[in-house]
């Protein structure tokens, strides 16, 4: 156990602050099973009127630790547990985060485009990230390891398909999120494949998409309100 975490650390330190941020929260909700409403969008949950009306934008990476409830974290953790572990053999840690965070924080804003009066929480949005950059490292080196790579887009093809029936099937299940992170991960884990030095450009690309997004979203609230 020990030797898995000295290889894939960044996982183990995601899945480990997104559980204490869990014990946090049902302390406050007084219960281990569901999380309060109210309790969510204190501790910083998304919320359209609080995320983009009065511009609190750290709430994009704070819901990205917070999770309804237990259903819902057990379920996130073991999809990071997997693909996580993966992903730390094919990137380096700064990739791994790059893709991480930001399929998770253009995620949160695909999520208040769609969704601006619901409260959003969650890791899926970066985790689908981390699942992307797994089929765009396969997709980047598909001719040296054709074998690996047809199935694992085999796999991949599957997965997404089941995510989406199950998305489109459960009204709290916010598609827009996962197809949100699972594009940024696809192009980006695409990207580094091809160019692992390239991590910063990745990442101020990506910073640029989100301030594009946001400012489309403040221009939604303005319309709205005028």
């Amino acid at each position: 156990m020990k030797e898995d975490i000295k290889r894939q650390p960044l996982t183990y330190i995601l899945i480990a602050l997104n559980v204490l941020i869990y014990l946090v929260s049902a302390v406050l909700s007084e219960s281990f099973i569901d999380m309060r409403t109210e309790t969510l969008v204190q501790l910083g949950a998304l919320y359209g009127p609080y995320t983009v009306a009065q511009q609190e934008w750290y709430r994009l990476f704070t819901a990205m630790f917070l999770h309804g409830g237990m259903t819902h974290l057990l379920m996130n953790m073991v999809s990071l547990y997997i693909v996580g572990r993966a992903a730390e053999i094919y990137f380096d840690g700064r990739a791994y985060l790059v893709i991480y965070l930001f399929s998770g924080l253009i995620g949160g804003l695909a999520s208040l485009y769609m969704h601006p009066g619901s409260v959003g929480v969650g890791a899926s949005g970066a985790i689908f990230g981390v699942f992307g950059a797994l089929a765009g490292f396969f997709l980047a080196h598909r001719d040296k390891i054709a074998s690996q790579s047809k199935a694992f887009m085999k796999d991949f093809g599957i997965i997404i398909g089941l995510n989406l029936v199950i998305g489109l099937s459960i009204p709290a299940v916010d598609v827009s999120a996962h197809i949100a992170g699972l594009l940024v991960g696809i192009v980006s884990g695409f990207t580094l494949s091809k160019k692992p030095k390239w991590v910063w450009i990745v990442a101020a690309t990506l910073a640029g998409v989100m301030v594009w997004m946001g400012k489309i979203l403040l221009d939604e609230y303005v319309t709205t309100l005028f």
